[in-house]
């Protein structure tokens, strides 16, 4: 998933793909993601612009935060994600982003 705040919209044109860095990217593990391209995938996000990125494992229950200063944060399960400074106010609980709804 990928998430680009509202005021940047004007930046995606109307024909072909939009030259620009999600604001936000969320990343579903499936079992057969290797760790080594996962960690490609969020290095070159990262370097085209992402602000922060979340990696959800539901596999193993668990979420990486990552951001373009190198930080990492692990939330535990009890903990809430919020959107920081790229999504003001929004928070979600951890369970409910690994727990299927269907």
């Amino acid at each position: 998933m990928a998430f680009v705040r509202a005021e940047r919209l004007t930046e995606i044109s109307r024909r072909g793909y939009p030259r620009l860095a999600p604001d936000l990217v969320v990343e579903v593990l499936s079992p057969d993601d290797r760790p080594g391209d996962v960690l490609a995938k969020i290095g070159q996000w990262m370097e085209s612009g992402v602000r922060l990125v979340w990696v959800l494992d539901p596999d193993a229950e668990k979420v990486r935060v990552h951001r373009p200063d190198g930080s990492l944060d692990l939330p535990g399960a009890t903990d809430e994600l919020d959107g920081e400074d790229v999504l003001p106010g929004f928070r979600c609980p951890v369970p409910d982003l690994l727990t299927p709804g269907w």
